[in-house]
This record gives structure tokens, sequence and C-alpha cells, in this order.
């Protein structure tokens, strides 16, 4: 009987390896309460997931979450048999990949000069460069428009590259500045001393170090570029150099019946270059939210 009441006493409480007993929570009305919000606001937020998932392999979707039986991949032929949807992602790609690299290079650039050179009103410098992500691109758009007609890179690829660039550079060029900062400059010193020069030594020992800073602006840039609707909205005119996100929009807003399927699975494409981007850099997104943590501290 004793040993009963031992078992049963040692299952309601956890000894860890201090010795202190923990004790569970009691599940007062409270508490209650609060698990019955959270598991709604999730269950809020993965149905519409779910529907597109469900929905992308369904041949007869419809608004309605439903199973499909059977599973089809019927709507994801549909796409790639689809010669403009295709041309959409090829150049959905194209204008967030080249903004990405435009964006890294200027970005790694300019992050490493402010962090390393002290020079006259380089604080009022940055402070303006980040005030510029203050303004909303919809406050912006028609100047902005009227430049690019005037420099000739309305309806051109390197056009809305530049352009796309130039919107995530502030935010790319602080988070690069941070990391440059965790390097010590005594690395670079060292490596002076053993004949290095300043660039051999930034290519060498500074980037490397300040790898996550990359990945984490990398994968921002991408996304911020990726899934922008206004500026090519605006700055494409030809059908034929649309992104994916405005092909959608000039194909469907004059249907009165939507092909729910291949809707849906054009959205599940739409997701996967960003979800496979951030899984190759995730290590370093890691990695820099632990720096980001040590800074604070």
């Amino acid at each position: 009987m004793n040993l009963e009441l031992e078992r049963a006493t040692l299952a309601a409480t956890r000894i860890p390896r201090g010795g202190r007993r923990v004790r569970r929570p009691r599940m007062t009305p409270g508490l209650l309460l609060t698990y019955a919000f959270l598991l709604g606001l999730a269950t809020f937020c993965v149905v519409p997931f779910l529907w597109v998932f469900l929905a992308s392999a369904d041949p007869t979707a419809g608004v309605r979450l439903m199973v499909p039986d059977p599973f089809s991949l019927d709507n994801y032929r549909e796409f790639f048999d689809n010669p403009t949807l295709v041309r959409n992602l090829l150049n959905s790609l194209v204008m967030a990949g080249g903004s990405t690299i435009v964006v890294i290079s200027t970005a790694t650039l300019g992050g490493y000069a402010l962090s390393r050179f002290d020079f006259r009103f380089r604080r009022a410098l940055m402070i303006g460069v980040l005030m510029t992500r203050i303004i909303p691109v919809t406050a912006t758009i028609a100047p902005l428009y009227l430049i690019a007609q005037r420099m000739g890179l309305v309806d051109t690829y390197h056009g809305l590259i530049l352009i796309l660039a130039a919107q995530q550079l502030p935010l790319a060029l602080w988070l690069m500045k941070g990391f440059f900062d965790t390097v010590p400059g005594e690395l670079e010193e060292a490596a002076w001393i053993d004949g290095t020069g300043r660039l051999g030594s930034a290519i060498r020992i500074v980037l490397p170090l300040a790898a996550p800073g990359v990945g984490a602006a990398a994968l921002f840039a991408f996304i911020e570029s990726w899934g922008d609707f206004l500026t090519p909205f605006i700055l494409i005119t030809s059908s034929d150099r649309f992104p994916l996100s405005v092909g959608l929009y000039a194909a469907y807003k004059g249907h009165n019946v939507i092909d729910w399927g291949l809707l849906t699975a054009t959205s599940v494409i739409y997701m996967l270059p960003t979800v496979v981007l951030y899984l190759i850099v995730r290590r370093y997104l890691l990695r820099a939210t632990a720096v980001g943590a040590l800074q604070g501290q």
C-alpha cells in the first residue's frame, strides 16, 4: 500500500536534479480559458493554410474546407502546363533574386564602411537611411514612377531590380553594420601585421564571422521583394514581364468563375521559394539571434 502511494506521489510531482519538487500548475478556470483562447487562435491561424494545401490537391476544390477524395496533383500539372504562369514564376525569381544580390553586395560594403571608418555625420547618415523605412511605399510610388520613367527604368527587369533593392537596402545596411561591429578589430590588425591588406582581411576574416548577418539580410530582402505587389504592379506594364503576384491578379480579376484548385496550387508554389530559402539560412538566423541577444546584455 505504501509503495502504491509513493508511486502516485512521484507521478503527480517531478523531482529535478536539484532535489526540489516542481508541482504541476492547477487547472483553474482562468488557466482553462487561457488554453481555450490559445487553441482558438492557433486554429484561426492554421485553418486558412490547411485549406490552401488541401484544395491544391483537390480537382473539384471549392471555398469549403474538405479533404480531397482522392488526392490529385492535377492542379500542379495545370500550373506547369500554363506558359503564362510559368513565365510569371520565372520573372519573380529573376526580380527577387536579382534585387537580393544587389542588396547583399551593397549592404556588405556599406555596412563594413560604417562599422570600421569614423567620419563626420556618420550617425546622421545612418539615422537618415533608417528614416526612409518609415515612409510607406504607397506615399512615394507616384514620384518613384516619374523618376523611373525619366531614367528609362519603367517596364524593365533591371529597373525593377534596382528599385526593389533600394527599398530593402536601409534595413540590410543596419543589419550588416551591427554584425560587423561584433567582429573585434584586433583580428584585422593581426592580419595586417602578417601582411594582409584591408580588403584581404575583410574578405578572409571579417566576412566569414559576419555570415549570420549576410544570411539574415538575404532572407529579409528576398521575402520583401518576393511578396511586393504594388511596385511591380505600377512599374511593369508588359504582361510577359509580370511577376507571379501581379500575374495572378491580372489572370483572375476579370473572371466570374475562379478555378480554386489552380489558384491554391499556385499559392503553394508561390510560398515554396521563401520556405526553401528559410531552411537554407535557418542556421545563420539562429546564430544571428544569439549574437543579438549577447549584444543586448
